[in-house]
This record gives C-alpha cells, sequence and structure tokens, in this order.
C-alpha cells in the first residue's frame, strides 16, 4: 500500500529486521519518496507514536488476543500496533478508517486469514481498551509503568533507583511527549534574531532557547527543515540545546587547533567553526567515511573553511604519533547508548541491553586514554555523550582522573550566567528532558595540567 501507513508499515517492518537506526531507514525512504504535506504528518505520526507506546500497546494486544504475541509474525503485530495506536491517540481518525486501513494491509502481508484476525482484534479493542484493568500500581510498581509508560522493565527499575518513582514518571512522561525542533544559528551567515523573523511565519510556538545564545525551538514546520530557503542558505544547523551546550563548554578561540574526536555528521564541527569564526584548524576525525563525506558537504553549505577531515581510528597507534600533543582543544563526543536522547530516537529504547552501558563504558575510557597525549599541556579535552547513566557518565570520569593523575576538572569557565546554573558540585553539566526540555547530555571540561 503506497500510502501513508503501508509506508509506515514498511519502515516498522525494517526495523525489525536490520540493525539501522530510525533516522537512517527514513533518511534512505526520504531519498526515493516526496509525501504531500498531510500524508507526511501522518506517516510520522505513526512511526513515531508506535515506537513510543509499543509497550503499552503489545500489553493491549495480549490481554485482548488468544494468540500468545510472541507467535504472532512479526508483520501482522506491527499491523495490529498501527491500528490500535490510530484508535486509542489519533483522535480524528475514525476507528473504521484504522481497522479498515489495517485489515487491508493485511490482506497484503497475511492473507485472508490474517485479515480476519487483524479485523477481530482491532474492533474488540475498539470497544474494550479504556476498560481493561492495567497492572497495579501498589502491588506491582514497576510493572505497572513498564505497562503505562511503554519502557522495557529494565529501564524502569533502573531509573527508579537512580531517581525515585516519582521523578522515574516524570522523566518517562516527557520522554513520551513531541519534543520542539531545536537549531543552532550559524553566526558566520546570520544572528538569531534575523533567523527568527525568517521562519517565524512557517512554524509555530517558536522561542529562543534560555541557556544557549545561538538556539531557536519550534514546533509543526509547514514544511521539511531540508527544503526551508533559511536551510539551503547556511543560516542554521538541527541542534538540540544541549548538544550546543557541549561545544560552548569546549570554548575554543580563534586560531587554536582543535580535534573534533568522533565528528560523524558534523553538528558540533559546525558549531566549532563558527565560534573560531573560520580562524585556526580543526581535525574531524571519524571512522565512517560516507559520514565525512557528508560532514564535509554540510560545512560547504554553513560556509565554514577551516575543517581537515581524517579518517581514521582514535585506536590507531600511528594516528596517535602523529598528532602526539598537537591540540589546544579535543571535544570527544562519545559513541554511548543515547539513552538521553529516546524522545527523538524512541526506536533505541527496544533494541538497547542494560549489560552494554559497561561496554560503553569500557571504550569511552579507551577513547579518553588515546586522546589525553593529543593534547598540548594546558590545552582543554571537554568528554560528552548523550547519556545521564552513571556508567557512561560519572563512573568514566571518575576512573579516567584516577588513571591520569596528569588531568583535573576545569571550572575556570567562561560562559553565559545562564549555563553557570547548569552545573552541578562535581564540576559537569546533566541535563534531563523532564527538568530542562532539552536531550539528556553529560558533559564536562578536562585540563591537561603538564
Amino acid at each position: 500500500m503506497n500510502d501513508a501507513r503501508g509506508f509506515a508499515l514498511h519502515i516498522l517492518n525494517k526495523l525489525d529486521k536490520s540493525d539501522k537506526t530510525l533516522d537512517s531507514l527514513l533518511e534512505e525512504f526520504q531519498k526515493n519518496h516526496i509525501l504531500p504535506k498531510r500524508e507526511r504528518a501522518l506517516f510520522n505520526a505513526i512511526i513515531y507514536g508506535v515506537l513510543r507506546w509499543r509497550g503499552k500497546l503489545d500489553w493491549i494486544i495480549s490481554q485482548l488476543s488468544k494468540l500468545h504475541i510472541n507467535k504472532t509474525k512479526p508483520e501482522v503485530l506491527n499491523i495490529l500496533r498501527i491500528g490500535l495506536f490510530q484508535i486509542i491517540y489519533l483522535n480524528r481518525i475514525p476507528v473504521s478508517a484504522a481497522v479498515n486501513t489495517s485489515v487491508e494491509m493485511a490482506k497484503h502481508s497475511a492473507g485472508e486469514r490474517g485479515a480476519g484476525y487483524v479485523n477481530a482484534l482491532l474492533r474488540k479493542a475498539s470497544r474494550e481498551h479504556e476498560t481493561l484493568l492495567f497492572p497495579d500500581n501498589v502491588k506491582e510498581p514497576e510493572y505497572a509503568l513498564t505497562v503505562s509508560k511503554s519502557f522495557p522493565e529494565w529501564m524502569i527499575k533502573r531509573w527508579i533507583k537512580l531517581l525515585g518513582k516519582n521523578r522515574t514518571i516524570e522523566l518517562c512522561d516527557a520522554i513520551n511527549e513531541i519534543p520542539p525542533i531545536t537549531i543552532r544559528v550559524n553566526t558566520l551567515k546570520t544572528n538569531r534574531r534575523e533567523l527568527i523573523n525568517c521562519i517565524e511565519s512557517d512554524v509555530r510556538n517558536i522561542r529562543p532557547t534560555i541557556h544557549s545564545p545561538f538556539g531557536i525551538s519550534f514546533s509543526n514546520p509547514e514544511k521539511s527543515i531540508h527544503e526551508m530557503e533559511a536551510f539551503n542558505n547556511g543560516w542554521f544547523q538541527v541542534q538540540d540545546e544541549a548538544a550546543q551546550l557541549v561545544t560552548m563548554l569546549l570554548d575554543p578561540n580563534p586560531g587554536d587547533s582543535v580535534l573534533d574526536a568522533c565528528a560523524g555528521l558534523g553538528g558540533k564541527t559546525g558549531h566549532i567553526g563558527q565560534l573560531m569564526n573560520n580562524s585556526g584548524k580543526i581535525t574531524a576525525l571519524d571512522i565512517d567515511k560516507e559520514k565525512l563525506d557528508k560532514l564535509n558537504r554540510e560545512m560547504e553549505r554553513l560556509g565554514i573553511t577551516n575543517i581537515t577531515t581524517v579518517r581514521d581510528d582514535i585506536g590507531n597507534p600511528l594516528l596517535l604519533k602523529n598528532y602526539s600533543g598537537h591540540f589546544d582543544r579535543i571535544l570527544l563526543d562519545a559513541p554511548c547508548s543515547n539513552m538521553g536522547v529516546l524522545r527523538r530516537n524512541p526506536d533505541a529504547k527496544w533494541k538497547l541491553q542494560e549489560k552494554k552501558l559497561s561496554q560503553y563504558k569500557k571504550r569511552q575510557l579507551l577513547f579518553l586514554d588515546n586522546l589525553a597525549n593529543l593534547l598540548k599541556p594546558l590545552g582543554i579535552m571537554v568528554y560528552a555523550v548523550c547519556s545521564t547513566e552513571p556508567e557512561e557518565n560519572e563512573d568514566v570520569i571518575k576512573e579516567f582522573l584516577i588513571n591520569r593523575p596528569d588531568f583535573g576538572i576545569d571550572n575556570v569557565l567562561h560562559l553565559p550566567e545562564s549555563v553557570g546554573t547548569l552545573f552541578n558540585s562535581s564540576g559537569f553539566i546533566k541535563t534531563y528532558p523532564h527538568l530542562n526540555n532539552m536531550d539528556g547530555f553529560f558533559s564536562v571540561r578536562l585540563v591537561r595540567l603538564k
């Protein structure tokens, strides 16, 4: 079915069958398909809605079906999720439309028998889902939150232990909300006021960010970001406010030699370039050639000219030898669990396993230790991850500082006063969706003492 629902089913099925992220699958899809505005809105609502509420949807399906959910064909299960999501959460779509379109999709995927099963279950759900008895908050508090907030049980247990039950509820609610789109103005080409004036007629709820002087948040753009004239003119990059704070913490100066050690697609590279006013040199390092190719195109769009890309592994001894003691500033935006950006990447919560956190920690420590020798004496290194989990945050820095007594946390900062309020007593910045309306990020500024 070549419509929003059929395309959404296609993406959800591909997510189940591959290791690719939702972002990468949507990028591939958008190269080959241009949907009208209303279809695109429904397409996005279904994909992100099903992924946000998958746990709750599956629990409802399991209560109403005689067939065990683990024995349901994955394609049929996704059709049920799509239909049920529309029935419960998309009030403007008639129940009959949600059911009938799901049945049609099932005919293509599972034949008449599968279509009959989908029809019967969704009609039953439309009548009974509001009267189902959910797990008891008193008798089974962790399981009750797992179902009602739609998260893996291990995450709920972990957050209750770390944050308490009430804060966990607030965090889950914040993650389940549709986040604003946040962009960072490219000060090489314009300023925040001029950019707001340029785009405010095409978006809703526009406002400047509170802590970053470069950020603007909004919702409901009339056209996709990449179709905006201001975007094509290189006036901004899409970047959450928390990520903007990371580069502000690095505080690169014009004329510096700076390493962006896991540059990726260049979100923070672009910010470094504008803070340096195209003076000095930025080395953008990544192991992925395709990402670096995209980064180069992005820097060209932004008008940033002091970038050199290097494709290599942070563990390569030759790389470490060639750049020993070379840089004034290093940014390590380290590979991590991405548990701080689940509100933007709801697919991640169903793939991540808790045991992976210790594996990320091991690699993060390795990266930090390797990069430490590339700094000049009194050079600055910022460690950042889009995660708020202790294994990837405080535990990494504590162990690094034990292993490297030639480093310390640098508290001599020149940042806007509003940013200063985000630091804790240990010298870390740690943001949360429910407390700051930002992505969950951890960052710390380290200085090489000798």
